[in-house]
């Protein structure tokens, strides 16, 4: 059975992407302290008890997917912009886009008796339409122990580059193990599955995701954190919401106002801040950008 690699918090940022490039996942020990732990555990727990079970195989009968985490948890959007996780997003999607954007967030809670999930790739949330790029970065903070028992997330390390078709084996497959403040990262296109609950505890996992600035998101942050929450957060944080143009000319809007009573062609930052007169599609920096793209450059 493989293993997957155990890097410290402060691993080297060289340390980790080189894991992820062979492996396509790789764990975080202790990533998180236990106050920040606990903080995230109170703030979500409210919203985790109200939000009914799953109704399929895939989304678990027994298990529950909390969203909109940026709008209720002041403490997850500390963890939605760690550093680390951002180096990791430069590394592996930069190539790919002028920006990256936040695709998912969801606190996932596997309760016991939950069967084991049907082994995936979270890439396929497009369909099977993109070909030779990866999307998506992944992550799952354990905001409880991740045992074999209570549904520690079974991943196929080395899978990155197998066909849609492909079947792991069991013996392909190991479970992320790993103790509450530790952080499973893993790559758009690694087959993997939440595990089954066998224990008498539940298993709560932080389920935060990026993904390429000019793709559909999963969650719809404008929807889950709308302008009247998204204007209290940080520059950095609207920005991977999606406040900001994914490119040149990548989600411009003009503010439907009376006839001469508004600017035309604004960037989303106009819902939050304003400020954008005669703004016309995205910066000079993003042109660019473009332009070399066009060129071949």
């Amino acid at each position: 059975m493989p293993e997957l690699v155990h890097l410290p918090a402060d691993a080297p940022a060289e340390a980790m992407t080189e894991v992820l490039d062979r492996d396509g996942a790789l764990i975080l020990d202790e990533a998180l302290s236990p106050k920040a732990v606990a903080e995230m555990a109170a703030e979500l727990s409210p919203y985790v008890m109200a939000t009914p079970e799953g109704r399929d195989g895939f989304t678990g009968v027994r298990t529950t997917r909390t969203g909109a985490l940026v709008a209720r948890s002041p403490a997850v959007r500390q963890a939605v912009v760690d550093p680390r996780i951002a180096s990791l997003c430069a590394h592996l999607l930069k190539a790919n886009c002028e920006r990256w954007q936040l695709h998912l967030t969801q606190l996932i809670r596997i309760m016991p008796g939950q069967g084991a999930q049907p082994i995936h790739r979270d890439r396929w949330a497009w369909g099977a339409h993109l070909k030779g790029i990866e999307p998506q970065l992944n992550t799952i903070w354990a905001l409880t122990d991740f045992t074999a028992e209570n549904g520690a997330t079974r991943v196929v390390p080395g899978s990155s580059a197998w066909p849609d078709e492909r079947k792991a084996q069991p013996h392909e497959i190991t479970q992320a193990v790993m103790k509450a403040g530790s952080v499973l990262v893993y790559t758009g296109s690694v087959f993997h599955g939440g595990g089954a609950n066998h224990s008498d505890q539940d298993r709560w996992g932080l389920n935060l995701t990026y993904a390429l600035g000019w793709l559909r998101q999963e969650e719809n942050q404008y929807l889950a954190c709308p302008p009247e929450i998204a204007r209290t957060l940080s520059p950095e944080l609207q920005d991977l919401l999606g406040y900001t143009l994914g490119g040149y000319a990548l989600g411009y809007y003009t503010p439907p106002l009376p006839a001469g009573e508004g600017p035309e062609l604004v960037p989303p930052t106009f819902a939050l801040r304003g400020g954008a007169e005669g703004a016309v599609f995205g910066s000079a920096e993003d042109l660019a950008a473009l332009g070399a793209q066009v060129r071949g450059g």
